[in-house]
């Protein structure tokens, strides 16, 4: 796993959404987006780094930043846990995890003694130049929103 770095040029990806639609980075040209990578819907910690950001959504939409969460799941899945977590951002699905591995962020995990492929929790920062202002590695699901909002807010 050799996740990209600050500076480096975000690669250029489409996916579909919760609803089935093709959204692409090229969409948001010009703006900073949040592209955070989660391993699972539905699921305890990828709930609570969801909701913190949904709760937070207001502020993070005042200061300029657009919210794309990226899993594994398949649209469906994702189109679910949105209704049942009300979210108020993108969720996209990158089933065969190309986008994943653009990012450098699939990778061997270790859970519960069980060594396994997937996705690594981190999230990167888009500046509006197309290139990673910000990568954000180092947090727990329930202070993602915080670490981030911090960093907007220059803190």
């Amino acid at each position: 796993m050799n996740p990209l770095k600050t500076g480096d040029t975000a690669p250029e990806f489409t996916l579909p959404d919760q609803d089935g639609e093709d959204i692409s980075l090229t969409d948001f040209q010009g703006q900073r987006v949040l592209v955070y990578f989660y391993p699972k819907a539905m699921t305890p910690g990828c709930t609570l780094q969801a909701c913190g950001l949904r709760d937070n959504m207001d502020e993070i939409k005042k200061l300029g930043v657009e919210v794309l969460g990226i899993s594994t799941d398949k649209p469906e899945k994702l189109s679910r846990f949105v209704e049942k977590e009300l979210l108020n951002f993108t969720l996209l699905s990158d089933e065969q995890h190309t986008v994943s591995e653009l990012f450098g962020i699939w990778g061997e995990k270790t859970f519960m003694g069980k060594t396994y492929d997937g996705i690594h929790r981190i999230s990167f920062l888009i500046g509006t130049d197309g290139k990673i202002e910000q990568v954000f590695d180092d947090f727990k699901t329930t202070n993602h929103h915080e670490i981030v909002l911090d960093y907007l807010n220059g803190k």
